[in-house]
């Protein structure tokens, strides 16, 4: 393939900032080991760009992190590790140059064959960041505007699916303003729509952040009040008892589908802990399932893919109660180290972690040129 100048895009305003970072590293040590030029663009938790130096490891140091959890073959830890020596946040930071939120840096708009996005959750993943890239007309791995603000919403995502004929969890969707000025009554009709135990989500974050399991009316209220310091949108989604299912989703026009795998552990639910405390959760790929079902759900994923009109990567999740099969959600930038379920589930079906990266960069430059002949 090619050689590139890329560049990588990680950090941000959400509360998924450390596990960009563990994304980021580990995309950043593949580009390298593969021959492209990889310029870094960090974004601090308050929205200013980290360049120049060593933006990784000065956001790792700012935030305080040895480096995110999750990484079980120490892949993350030896990327950072061989980019510079450990500095503390006020030594590392020299290395780099601050430019103010809101703007572009220098080094997005000068020189750049593609950007990687390696940013999760709100201001990266829900085509905030695609619409800026697409204004300076440069190329980037993923979905673009719409997909991903489709991918992002949870509510919005599932009246989708449902309009394309697909199989959701029943839910209802609560507006924080709502939940304040009338409690009582938007206790009681959760209560009787959906009932216990559920799940209370913000409709716009990731990682099982703010997420809480709800076993009866008493404990709704402070779920709710949880979900709604992250979001003003709140869903409310039936516990489902099944197992949880992943796919992997590659391409544009023509989106291939990995084999499944399957997400077990040991806790109550998926919670972010449970995701991230290395050794709590684990996956199966390919998942122990039929080869029905494995067609089942790369059809599904397909289908999920192709309904909000995503590009080069998403990660889909279902759950498979009984022999009922239910899209849960889709994930338009997954976690993106070696070890993460994207990866690994490509991986089980016979594509490895780098060239996995590269056909992501070949898609985004192959999307790239049909919107630009379609312009003309």
């Amino acid at each position: 393939m090619p050689r590139f100048r890329v560049g990588v895009i990680f950090g941000g305003r959400s509360g998924e900032h450390e596990v960009s970072l563990a994304s980021a590293a580990s995309v950043i040590a593949t580009l390298e080991q593969r021959g492209h030029a990889v310029v870094p663009l960090g974004i601090a938790r308050d929205g200013r760009w980290v360049v120049g130096g060593d933006p990784l490891r000065a956001l790792a140091a700012e935030a305080r992190v040895a480096l995110p959890a999750g990484d079980a073959t120490g892949d993350v830890k030896k990327a950072l590790a061989g980019r510079a020596e450990a500095v503390d946040a006020g030594a590392t930071s020299s290395l780099v140059r601050v430019e103010p939120a809101g703007g572009a840096p220098a080094e997005l708009r000068q020189g750049l064959d593609v950007v990687f996005i390696a940013l999760h959750g709100p201001y990266g993943e829900d085509g905030t960041i695609q619409g800026l890239l697409e204004l300076a007309g440069v190329p980037y791995v993923g979905a673009g505007v719409l997909a991903s603000a489709l991918g992002m919403d949870k509510a919005t995502m599932k009246t989708v699916f449902r309009a394309h004929g697909l199989p959701v969890v029943e839910h209802a969707v609560v507006f924080r303003r709502e939940w304040r000025r009338a409690p009582a009554a938007v206790a009681r009709r959760l209560g009787d729509a959906i009932g216990f135990p559920c799940f209370v989500k913000p409709s716009n974050l990731g990682s099982s952040v703010g997420i809480s399991k709800v076993c009866d009316a008493a404990a709704l209220p402070a779920a709710l009040d949880e979900a709604a310091r992250h979001d003003r949108k709140l869903l409310v989604e039936r516990a489902v008892r099944g197992r949880e299912i992943e796919v992997s989703v590659l391409g544009n026009d023509d989106p291939e589908a990995s084999l499944p795998g399957e997400i077990t552990y040991d806790g109550e639910w998926y919670d972010y802990a449970t995701k991230y405390a290395e050794g709590q959760a684990r996956l199966v790929a390919p998942a122990p399932v039929t080869p029905e079902q494995t067609r089942r759900f790369q059809e599904l994923a397909i289908a999920a893919f192709r309904a909000i009109d995503c590009a080069g990567m998403a990660r889909v999740d279902f759950f498979l109660e009984g022999e009922r099969v239910l899209v849960n959600e889709i994930n338009t930038i997954p976690g993106f180290t070696a070890t993460s379920g994207y990866a690994r589930m490509w991986e089980a079906s016979g594509l490895g972690y780098a060239d996995l990266v590269d056909r992501l960069l070949g898609l985004a430059l192959e999307r790239h040129r049909e919107r630009d002949a379609g312009a003309h």
